[in-house]
């Protein structure tokens, strides 16, 4: 496995996951239950994926394990958007545009792998 620190990927997911733990904490404290609990599991979930694709047993192991990563950040991007529209919730620019950006970047991986 490459050092996180080679692998741009497994960088930005994983500072993901740490916003988005820190975003649901705070969503926690304003009583924001059901969408914390659902943005912190899609959102720590597309690092995990992205790290267990890491270690893939082949091509198509790894190609699967970043659809799922990039699913997940589909379903993350969701729930940052229903946070963005809702007026009584906690600025999450940053964190959308993260969405976006690990988005992108899986994409360009999962195709050039597909060659």
């Amino acid at each position: 496995m490459l050092e996180e620190k080679d692998n741009l990927i497994v960088r930005l997911t994983i500072q993901f996951a740490l916003d988005i733990i820190a975003y649901c904490e705070i969503l926690e404290q304003q009583r924001k239950f059901v969408v914390s609990r659902q943005l912190l599991k899609a959102g720590t979930s597309v690092g995990a994926n992205v790290h267990e694709a890491q270690n893939a047993e082949s091509r198509a192991d790894f190609i699967h394990k970043m659809k799922v990563a990039a699913k997940e950040a589909n379903e993350s991007e969701y729930w940052l958007i229903i946070c963005q529209l809702s007026p009584s919730y906690p600025d999450c620019e940053k964190l959308l545009a993260d969405a976006r950006t690990i988005l992108k970047v899986l994409s360009k991986i999962i195709g050039s792998s597909k060659k």
